[in-house]
């Protein structure tokens, strides 16, 4: 705000302004600018979401797609509402979630194994790693014929198959991480007179903590996406199986709701993961 200032031969006189102040009270450009950059990492993500939320719903107005094929948003929200208080969604999102937690843990319990084996041991990695590679490589619907003869389409059907999913970048990131570990903290240890168990949790496991936390992220989307295509095609519950079963009564919003919850519950379990890890991994600034 401006003052009024007498001189000393009386006339008067306007203040200048204080230091980022406007005429009328509003805002400076400098912190306009600010809030902008500071807003910037969190409104950019959602602007390609929100242009193709805006053509859907322009196709559906304009009826450039018939609404037995895409239905408008409109009708989408309104089903996923009914879904939600119905309880139908939150029983079906129960199962996949008790599924891919379950499968996740046995896989990523047996990655962790396998690759803290290969990453300490290098003949139990020339004796082992070929046949996982080759393992790794087939994908999940490669496995899915084959396990159906052997244990047919039950609960093991899927478990089996999330674990494979989970089990393979869990390994590979803990296998990596931990030969990855420079030799001077190693040395050091050595110097220290550390124990083998002393060396291993006190400097390799830390050191390879990151990406080990990063093959555990990646290992829970895998299972994330294992468990939806497995119960596309060999289940009678579960997100998976609304959508097939909205596809075969030709009912889209059905298909539409499953599918968006899908996308919010793996989105959800990344940032979880993510925000874990920062508080898991804080120390790493100080100590690496």
């Amino acid at each position: 705000m401006s003052q009024t200032l007498r001189l000393p031969d009386g006339a008067l006189a306007q203040a200048a302004p204080a230091p980022g102040a406007t005429a009328g009270g509003a805002l400076p450009g400098g912190l306009l600018r600010r809030a902008g950059r500071a807003l910037r990492p969190w409104l950019l993500p959602w602007a390609v979401p929100l242009l193709l939320l805006l053509l859907w719903w322009v196709a559906a107005r304009q009826g450039w797609i018939a609404p037995q094929v895409l239905p408008s948003p409109e009708d989408v929200g309104t089903t996923l509402v009914e879904l939600v208080r119905s309880g139908e969604m939150a029983d079906n999102l129960w199962i996949s979630a008790q599924r891919v937690l379950f499968g996740f843990g046995v896989g990523a319990m047996a990655g962790l194994l396998l690759g803290v084996g290969m990453g300490l041991s290098p003949r139990f990695k020339d004796y082992v790693y070929p046949l996982f590679k080759a393992f790794s490589q087939v994908p999940v619907l490669g496995w899915l014929p084959l396990l159906m003869l052997l244990v047919g389409i039950d609960e093991a059907l899927k478990i089996i198959l999330i674990s494979k999913a989970a089990l393979v970048p869990v390994a590979l990131n803990t296998a990596k991480g931990i030969e990855n570990v420079p030799n001077r903290y190693v040395e050091v240890a050595r110097v220290f007179g550390f124990t083998r168990w002393q060396l291993l949790s006190r400097v390799v496991f830390p050191a390879a903590a990151a990406p080990i936390w990063n093959g555990i992220r990646y290992g829970l989307t895998h299972a994330w996406l294992a468990l939806v295509v497995v119960e596309l095609l060999a289940s009678s519950e579960g997100l998976g199986f609304m959508i097939v079963y909205g596809r075969q009564l030709f009912q889209l919003d059905v298909v539409m709701a499953a599918v968006i919850v899908v996308g919010v519950v793996g989105f959800a379990l990344d940032k979880l993961l993510a925000l874990v890890e920062l508080r898991l991994l804080r120390w790493r600034r100080v100590g690496f």
